[in-house]
């Protein structure tokens, strides 16, 4: 059998969640995220086989904790912005873990006999600063055409879990680290309004209760965290700043169609600009645009 090859970008790096939960040295805290998600009481972390290859993802995500455990293939995610579109998304990357699964366990998908997977089941915490409730069904189908909805052969089921802070209680309490990690989250947040993303980070870890699990860890760790969140954050900048620039482009486009309507209807660019509290400048431009055209 041909051997399988694998693409990985190296230059990806962790997310924090998956650098707490998606390692072997803390299988502990991903069973606990499991138990926490599926109401269940397994006890042996040394069961979960994180889905990698060479210490890397199948899937070169960012944000992603991959395992298979208790026969199921989870793929949990963390999301700091609301995304609709997460269904295809994990479609798309839970198709390539069955792919690998399949290769890996040397299973015939082109024979007559039925091949056992393991079943999906995908998940994604969001601790953004958009308020949504506790839990929310995203579909596949939200994207169809509502007319054809009833026909399609295939839907994905992706559960969104709020873990900010009020939100998901009985979640929090059954996993303690997923509590820590949401307030460390928080703190920063806050922190960041006065201070640096770097003293935000320091200062959220000197200020974690010794109680807290995940206290050690972060401290160990502090180098990569630090690094971590700050590519997080500018990531989130850029995706600001883009949706910013769509804003203001679309604004621009359905400005400029307002102003042509008008001026072909006979008003004059001064009268545009008073009525509408356009620059004049701006209404000239467009009604040299339209001479042009002529």
């Amino acid at each position: 059998m041909a051997t399988r090859k694998v693409t990985i970008n190296r230059e990806n790096k962790d997310r924090l969640f998956n650098f707490i939960f998606g390692r072997k040295e803390n299988q502990k805290w991903t069973l606990q995220l499991y138990n926490a998600v599926n109401h269940s009481n397994y006890r042996k972390p040394d069961e979960i086989k994180f889905n990698t290859l060479d210490n890397f993802l199948y899937v070169s995500m960012k944000n992603d904790t991959s395992f298979i455990f208790a026969g199921c293939m989870n793929l949990f995610e963390h999301q700091s912005t609301y995304n609709p579109n997460i269904p295809v998304r994990l479609m798309q990357y839970i198709a390539q873990l069955y792919e690998g699964y399949i290769v890996d366990n040397k299973l015939d998908k082109y024979g007559e006999t039925l091949i056992e997977l393991p079943v999906p089941r995908l998940v994604v915490f969001y601790n953004g600063e958009e308020d949504i409730r506790d839990e929310v069904l995203l579909n596949l189908s939200d994207s169809f055409d509502k007319r054809l909805c009833e026909k399609a052969d295939i839907e994905v089921k992706v559960r969104m879990l709020n873990i900010n802070a009020g939100h998901n209680k009985d979640l929090m309490e059954a996993c303690k680290p997923l509590s820590e990690y949401s307030w460390f989250v928080e703190t920063i947040r806050q922190h960041k309004k006065t201070m640096s993303l770097e003293d935000s980070v320091t200062q959220a870890i000197q200020g974690m209760p010794d109680s807290y699990e995940i206290k050690s860890f972060l401290k160990l760790h502090l180098a990569e965290v630090n690094s971590m969140l700050s590519m997080e954050y500018q990531e989130k900048n850029a995706k600001d700043l883009i949706a910013k620039a769509n804003f203001k482009k679309g604004k621009e486009s359905r400005d400029k169609e307002k102003i042509t309507e008008m001026l072909k209807d006979g008003k004059t660019p001064e009268a545009i600009a008073d009525f509408c509290k356009y620059p004049l400048e701006q209404v000239k431009k467009v009604q040299e645009e339209l001479l042009a055209e002529v």
